[in-house]
């Protein structure tokens, strides 16, 4: 493998993800599941996720430096940081399961051909296609019903918390792409996300007629489809791309304190 001359080395964009809309992917279900069933084995097992999630970028970088057969200076940081977090998760999900009452790796072992789609992509360089947006989201999801179980709860509702956590991730991944799209004039359907939010919603109010989820849920959703028609107005599309991630940011916090409240108190 060819080396490259040393120099300067920037840590943050190694160490980091530089897609920020990743950390709100991670967070809903981390807050979800610690919020609806604490438990200290979720705490550590959330420490692990963690880990897994800050291991993707400098493991891109330095799979995408083998591939191309170079060894930059940042190569050496990158398999560093992958060493770090790799037995950081490592440690982390160990002290989960030696600290647990309840199986919890069912979600987790669903999720997994979802990651393991995301990660082909990454190999591939194409992080940002849709299929991988989503399959990585939702792969992040599972994490609320892995939490849940570990707090106690039964299988069903456990995977409950991990669908509308999906319905939730992929109507936003599927909004904030034809926003940016149109934000560059790039002609875009405003139909196929106007379909995407419909068809979540109506999924969550027919769970929620069965006595599945909880209402609360249902009126999240439908903020939800109200926001997208709203932001893909055309005087809507000025807002600076960092102003409607900070706005998705609250639109998952409100989505996920409206499912927690409505599973907590039964409506």
């Amino acid at each position: 493998m060819a080396e490259t001359s040393p120099g300067s080395v920037r840590l943050r964009p190694i160490a980091l993800p530089v897609e920020h809309g990743g950390w709100g992917f991670l967070g809903a279900p981390i807050i979800l599941g610690l919020w609806v069933a604490p438990s200290v084995a979720g705490v550590w097992l959330s420490l692990a996720a963690l880990g897994v999630f800050l291991t993707r970028q400098p493991l891109k970088l330095a799979l995408g430096d083998r591939q191309r057969g170079k060894r930059y200076p940042r190569t050496a940081w990158a398999e560093r940081f992958v060493a770090l977090y790799s037995v950081s998760a490592l440690l982390a999900f160990l002290a989960a399961w030696l600290t647990t009452t309840h199986p919890f790796w069912l979600p987790l072992l669903l999720a997994a051909p979802l990651a393991l789609v995301q990660f082909r992509y990454d190999l591939l360089k194409q992080s940002r296609s849709l299929l991988a947006e989503i399959c990585g989201a939702n792969a992040l999801a599972s994490l609320a019903s892995a939490l849940a179980l570990c707090g106690g709860w039964h299988i069903v509702p456990a995977l409950l918390l991990w669908l509308l956590l999906a319905l939730k991730a992929t109507a936003a991944i599927i909004y904030v792409r034809a926003r940016i799209r149109l934000a560059r004039t790039i002609p875009t359907a405003r139909a196929s996300v106007y379909l995407a939010h419909a068809i979540a919603l109506a999924a969550v109010a027919g769970l929620a007629a069965i006595g599945l989820v909880p209402w609360l849920a249902t009126i999240a959703f439908g903020v939800l489809l109200g926001r997208a028609v709203i932001g893909l107005l055309p005087h809507s599309l000025a807002t600076p791309t960092a102003i409607v991630g900070v706005q998705e940011l609250g639109f998952s916090l409100l989505t996920v304190a409206a499912i927690a409240g409505g599973f907590m108190i039964g409506w």
